[in-house]
């Protein structure tokens, strides 16, 4: 007998099966979908067959979801990564009073240097002093804003910087925010006047602002009421930070004594041994399927813990075959990857070490490249190795991975690394030399040896052969972590929206030793291989910093820039923003550029474009310097003497400078024609001269990108 149950469409069954409705009759009564359900599926054999297929799908992909979990967890087991990137703890917001004194050291850094000698105050420190309490703060991470900064303040007694000085006078990364607020802002009065304080800062004496920051800032806490513990304490790199540091710590210890002391104590106090730093290290069979790129992707804002890592798309050399140096275009694909930039910015490089520098360290370790480990910071039960010293791990991979992308092996050994190797050396005679010259005693020998000698740390690893440190001592204590390389950018966003180009030359010396070195990062572009030659490109990760080294607002405001060498890298950026501008119909100012090389037919980079930008009346006029062509050596600043005159009236109709380039020469030689022409073109005397051009700096109208 045939049903007389009415025929639907599969698909309108299907709808309300998954709506769960009631199907309407012709007739217009409704009925429950569930009684009549089964009777419609099964009587139409087409939509029976669709369910029955839609019902295997869906359960094979359920099958295949909970195999391919159970499958990747137990994966995961294998091993134990390291977090790659550190996320900064923030501050408590209120702290609980349990009656110990506080002390507060801050830093700001840019290489980890600061960061070190403040966590090696507070841990001798926690050791001297068990009855007070110490915090080590990075300054970017104490207060959101001005206010908070201040309202935390307020509340210091005691507190400790370290800060260090970079390019042209500037605070580091971390530490500008604080930098812009302590020394720029309101008049605050004597507002710290129950506050005690020490101020070490990091420099370099050849540089015109040494220590700047950590002047600046020891100079205000005093006005605004703070006591001075101890006199600032200048280090400079271009010596022994490391005794500069020790000699001011030595004069800290008898202030706090009396300060965190009772009277029955000071005397009490036993001698402090630095322990050596020293990583978990687990090795694995086998590698795990995790990155060994060691930089994180899909962040929202890319930074020196977040880097980018891009391909390398165009390279060429810039200098011609006559000349014996070599300096590199390299051009970053950024197209995808969310990151941007602005004229006048700096790009941060991670590169690579040379894999014969590389095989060298594999060889003073003993150990086989091959060697598969990760390092940690927790002992297995999870509690903290090594206080709050150690430097973040990097991922999980080979020895030969881990040497060539994370560790500094020709920098400058310190001197807790020779006390790291003297403890891993198994000859006495070695152990006892090593020792020595990280001692105090041996200040002068360590001077000779490391720092005049100019010896790497591979070097000295090489001179005294017994010492095999383990990979934990190796990556914590004696090899320091691989720094990013910062260029400033050669091109504008306007021109190459999705390519950061850099303008590197080779660091190519010869040291007193002999040894030819050769820049880490500087020698890794050269031998870049871009993507328009190879699909198995060069990458790198990379960062961008931003910078105050900006174009004026006004594109009719008169500009000068000073750049010689590749101290042209900003201004080339410069014309092609303002080729961009004037293309869009906009009046551009006049400009002048100032560029120097050696000769004409060997180093004179970028000719061609700079040709072009003067005929396209980018740029009113390129003056050139040759400093090995004629009979007497020019430079750029004999040029600008020459055009003092027409300098002047650009300055003086509102017009802005800008200096690129060697901060050690020529920006200070560059500095002094400048106030040469303001003072004698208009007629000032040397103190209205220092206003003037201090004015200008102040105004944002002299700008430097020094280095």
């Amino acid at each position: 007998m045939e049903s007389t149950a009415e025929k639907i469409s599969p698909l309108g069954l299907m709808t309300a099966i998954l709506k769960g409705v009631k199907l309407e009759h012709s007739n217009g009564s409704a009925e429950a979908i569930a009684p009549e359900i089964v009777l419609r599926i099964l009587e139409n054999k087409d939509l029976m067959s669709m369910v029955t297929t839609c019902m295997a799908v869906l359960f094979g992909f359920v099958v295949f979801l909970i195999w391919k979990r159970t499958n990747g967890l137990a994966k995961k087991k294998n091993i134990d990564p390291p977090q790659t990137m550190i996320v900064k703890p923030k501050l408590e917001e209120e702290e609980i009073d349990d009656g110990k004194k506080k002390v507060t050291i801050f830093y700001g850094t840019q290489t980890g240097t600061a960061e070190g000698f403040a966590k090696s105050l507070a841990e001798e420190a926690k050791a001297r002093y068990p009855q007070a309490k110490f915090k080590v703060v990075d300054l970017d991470d104490y207060a959101a804003d001005d206010e908070e900064y201040e309202e935390r303040m307020k509340k210091e007694t005691l507190v400790f910087f370290f800060l260090a000085t970079y390019g042209d006078g500037e605070p580091t990364d971390n530490a500008a925010r604080f930098y812009k607020w302590f020394a720029e802002g309101k008049e605050r009065g004597d507002w710290l006047k129950n506050l005690q304080y020490g101020v070490f800062g990091l420099g370099n004496r050849q540089y015109e602002h040494f220590n700047k920051i950590a002047l600046v800032v020891d100079n205000i806490l005093a006005e605004q009421g703070g006591h001075r513990l101890v006199q600032v304490g200048l280090g400079d790199d271009d010596q022994c930070i490391e005794d500069d540091f020790s000699a001011w710590r030595e004069s800290v210890w008898p202030q706090l004594d009396t300060l965190l002391l009772d009277g029955d104590d000071v005397s009490t106090t036993t001698p402090y041994t630095a322990a050596i730093l020293e990583y978990r290290v687990v090795f694995h069979d086998h590698k795990d399927e995790i990155s060994e790129n060691g930089v994180a992707n899909g962040h929202a804002v890319y930074d020196a813990q977040h880097p980018c890592r891009v391909n390398v798309s165009v390279k060429r050399e810039l200098h011609t075959p006559l000349s014996d140096r070599s300096c590199t275009h390299l051009e970053f694909d950024i197209s995808g990857t969310g990151l941007s930039y602005e004229t006048g910015d700096h790009v941060g490089v991670y590169s690579e070490n040379l894999l014969e520098t590389v095989e060298e360290a594999e060889r003073l370790l003993n150990m086989p490249p091959q060697t598969y480990f990760s390092i940690h910071t927790h002992k297995e039960d999870g509690t903290p190795l090594g206080g709050s010293k150690l430097p973040p791990p990097f991922p999980p991979c080979t020895l030969r991975t881990a040497l060539t992308r994370y560790a500094d092996l020709l920098g400058a050994p310190k001197k807790t690394a020779l006390v790291a190797l003297a403890t891993y050396s198994s000859d006495p005679h070695e152990a006892d030399r090593l020792r020595h010259l990280a001692s105090p005693a041996g200040k002068e020998e360590y001077a000779q040896y490391v720092v005049a000698g100019q010896r790497s740390l591979l070097e000295v690893m090489s001179d005294f052969p017994s010492s095999k440190p383990p990979l934990g001592v190796f990556f914590a204590a004696v090899a320091p972590r691989l720094q990013p390389r910062f260029y400033s950018i050669s091109s504008s966003p306007k021109f190459a929206p999705t390519r950061i180009h850099v303008t590197c030359a080779l660091v190519y010396e010869k040291t007193p030793t002999g040894r030819i070195h050769k820049g880490v990062c500087s020698t890794w572009m050269k031998n870049a291989i871009p993507s328009e030659e190879s699909q198995d490109c060069s990458t790198a990760a990379i960062f961008v910093r931003n910078s105050n080294f900006k174009l004026p607002f006004n594109s009719k405001a008169p500009i000068i820039m000073i750049g010689p060498g590749t101290g042209l890298a900003p201004f080339r950026g410069f014309l092609q923003e303002r080729l961009a501008l004037k293309e869009s119909g906009q009046e551009l100012g006049p400009a002048i550029l100032f560029f120097g090389c050696r000769n004409s037919k060997m180093d004179y980079i970028y000719e061609e474009e700079l040709q072009n930008f003067v005929k396209q009346e980018v740029i009113s006029e390129l003056v050139l310097a040759f400093s090995r062509e004629g009979p007497a050596k020019e430079y750029v600043q004999h040029k600008m003497a020459e055009r003092a005159s027409d300098l002047w009236k650009m300055i003086s109709n509102g017009g802005y400078v800008y200096v690129c380039g060697d901060a050690k020469g020529m920006a200070r030689d560059v500095h002094r024609t400048l106030h040469t022409i303001v003072q004698e073109q208009g007629s000032l005397d040397n103190s209205k001269t220092e206003s003037f051009v201090k004015n200008l700096q102040m105004t944002g109208r002299y700008l430097r990108d020094v280095w």
